[in-house]
């Protein structure tokens, strides 16, 4: 049913996404909810360091097209993201001025957001929290479980629905205390027909890629996508990589490409070059990432701690079968054991071999699995995003 009259929604973020621009705007497309989004930091709209990837990026999607936006004032500078910072101000007045129903805040863990939804009880308007938190997205011990149990429940006073991003981030809202009535599915997720139609463009040339990557036309091709930082597992997937070299057949040997940059790539290629068949292609942006999927077989994410993983939405558009790890959020809703791929135990090494070994030597079982996985996240998408936003609007304002 449609909102009468339409839903003003105030969106409060960090800074513009770049998976998020394109869910703004499918957003903004719905006649009946006004949205704006308010930004603490503009750092990612032009060429920034991200510590990270270890060099400057500049993100070539458009970040801010297509739906009503604002940039917070700040005092001190604003481009540098943390807990404290910036320090965004201003909020408070354009809520009551601009007349909105409800507040959407992405993540608790900024001071400038507690401050928001702090600000927006007070004005008595609903908050919607969106957050990534899981059971594996940081260990605690148990002192730090239980300032993290108080932390929550003084948290829940304050919010009245909550955006589950899946299955992990629902659950952990549960462990807490959070009634299922409450928590409302906003499957993580990505631009479907974008990564989809730009694989399937780029495919007809995935041989010009071998060849500048000097991969056989005849070898399968594993890739990963990641940050080159510990969490991401890439020195996991390295070693595993060396057991399954050992024991493949020459005439299956495959090849691995990693993409991506950080601080332990010189260590990587280092141990990557004593085992060989692995490919390193640097940081790549949004519009180049999908040939990289096109040329794939298979897609690996070896995360020891990953709330989600949207490069496995990004691969499973371009038809890739997944192996992931039993920390990534994304495998729990998204990778169906010998339907669509494979789920490892996080850091045991052997498995991750035996699972490479397993889906690499099958050709006519990793296509049907890449053909599944294209099936699975077709109803995975942006569109799910709207429904369950429009249920949560729904069920804090009444109508």
């Amino acid at each position: 049913m449609p909102f009468v009259p339409p839903v003003r929604l105030a969106y409060l973020v960090s800074h513009p996404i770049q998976y998020q621009a394109p869910l703004l705007r499918r957003i903004s497309a719905e006649p009946d909810i006004e949205l704006t989004a308010f930004f603490c930091s503009d750092i990612s709209v032009k060429p920034f360091q991200n510590p990270g990837f270890g060099q400057v990026i500049a993100w070539d999607v458009p970040l801010l097209e297509g739906y009503r936006h604002q940039f917070l004032p700040a005092w001190g500078q604003r481009d540098r993201l943390s807990f404290s910072r910036p320090f965004s101000y201003g909020l408070t007045r354009r809520l009551r001025e601009g007349g909105f129903d409800t507040l959407w805040v992405h993540s608790y863990a900024r001071l400038a957001n507690l401050l928001a939804i702090t600000t927006a009880r007070r004005l008595k308007l609903p908050v919607l929290l969106r957050e990534e938190a899981t059971a594996f997205s940081l260990p605690r011990g148990p002192a730090r479980r239980f300032v993290k149990r108080a932390f929550m429940k003084g948290l829940d006073r304050l919010v009245s629905a909550y955006l589950a991003i899946g299955s992990a981030n629902s659950d952990y809202y549960r462990a807490h205390g959070i009634g299922p009535e409450r928590i409302f599915p906003m499957p993580y997720a990505v631009d479907n027909d974008r990564f989809r139609e730009a694989a399937e463009k780029a495919r007809p040339e995935s041989g010009k890629l071998r060849r500048a990557l000097g991969i056989p036309e005849y070898a399968k091709v594993a890739l990963t996508a990641a940050r080159l930082i510990p969490e991401k597992g890439i020195g996991d997937l390295i070693e595993a990589w060396a057991e399954t070299r050992k024991t493949m057949a020459p005439e299956k040997q495959c090849r691995l490409i990693i993409v991506g940059d950080g601080p332990l790539r010189t260590e990587l290629e280092a141990r990557a070059a004593v085992i060989g068949g692995v490919h390193f292609a640097g940081f790549r942006n949004q519009t180049e990432l999908p040939a990289f999927y096109a040329l794939a077989d298979l897609f690996v994410l070896p995360s020891r701690r990953e709330p989600w993983g949207l490069v496995v939405n990004e691969a499973m558009n371009a038809g890739c079968a997944i192996l992931a790890s039993d920390h990534v959020g994304a495998a729990r809703d998204l990778v169906r054991p010998g339907v669509n791929g494979e789920v490892f135990p996080a850091g045991q090494t052997a498995r991750l071999a035996q699972s490479l070994m397993h889906l690499l030597v099958d050709d006519a079982r990793l296509a049907a699995m890449g053909r599944a996985s294209r099936d699975i996240i077709a109803g995975w998408s942006f569109e799910e995003d709207v429904v369950g936003l429009r249920r949560a609007l729904a069920s804090v304002l009444g109508r």
